[in-house]
């Protein structure tokens, strides 16, 4: 199991406090404040995204995918840092923003432009560290709100930051709730034939593996599948 975000943010908060003492032990008091701002920050963050832990709530981003004021001033080093540096891979990415995979149904990175947005009515976040998984219980939650969308006859539009794992394990789940894939082994076979690039790791697996057992989204006909509306992201 890899630790992956938590790696790298945890790294960034010893740099971070690294660069703070070695700039105060110069006399750069000033100067090594911001480093000191930031690493508690990347260090809960670190400690919130462990497998062991999985705690999102953490940053109090809402189910509006909004982080209220208190969490951008005491988690913003994080924050931007993630905003700035999906910003930039998805600027140097030759992928398309998002990929029908069936009709009304799309998968695809978080949205920086309305250009890169398809037409939605509206939206629900379900909170999910990078490189981590949705909960079985979080991933039943959106399947049967998506369901429940179904009637307002625009398409779903899942995300996340890349459209590559999160996001991808959250449309296997809503294609066998709709019938249009026996499991969610064979939807991720479906969306791997528009999408090459898509990577389930081990806690995507495990999600849906769980969900499965225990889901109560009732399934629909495979070939009802129109007009499904809203965001998930």
């Amino acid at each position: 199991m890899g630790l992956g975000i938590s790696i790298l943010i945890g790294l960034k908060g010893a740099t971070s406090l690294i660069f703070f003492t070695y700039l105060r032990n110069l006399g750069f008091t000033w100067l090594s404040l911001p480093f000191l701002y930031a690493s508690p920050a990347y260090i809960l963050v670190a400690t919130a995204s462990h497998p062991s832990i999985i705690l999102p709530l953490l940053v109090g981003k809402g189910t509006d995918g909004v982080f209220p004021v208190w969490s951008l001033m005491m988690y913003g080093p994080y924050l931007y840092f993630v905003r700035i540096f999906s910003g930039l891979r998805r600027l140097r990415s030759v992928e398309a923003p998002y990929t029908e995979i069936l009709q009304g149904f799309c998968v695809g990175g978080w949205p920086y432009s309305h250009r890169t947005l398809p037409p939605v009515s509206a939206d629900m976040c379900i909170p999910t560290w990078d490189t981590r998984a949705p909960q079985p219980v979080d991933i039943e939650t959106a399947v049967n709100w998506a369901c429940r969308k179904r009637a307002q006859k625009f398409p779903i539009f899942i995300h996340c930051a890349y459209g590559h794992g999160r996001s991808v394990a959250v449309m296997c789940a809503l294609l066998v709730a709709l019938g249009s894939a026996e499991d969610w082994k064979g939807a991720e076979t479906l969306i791997k034939e528009k999408m090459p690039c898509i990577r389930l790791n081990f806690l995507h697996r495990q999600a849906l593996e769980g969900w499965s057992k225990h889901r109560l989204s009732t399934t629909k006909r495979k070939g009802d599948i129109s007009g499904l509306s809203s965001v998930l992201s």
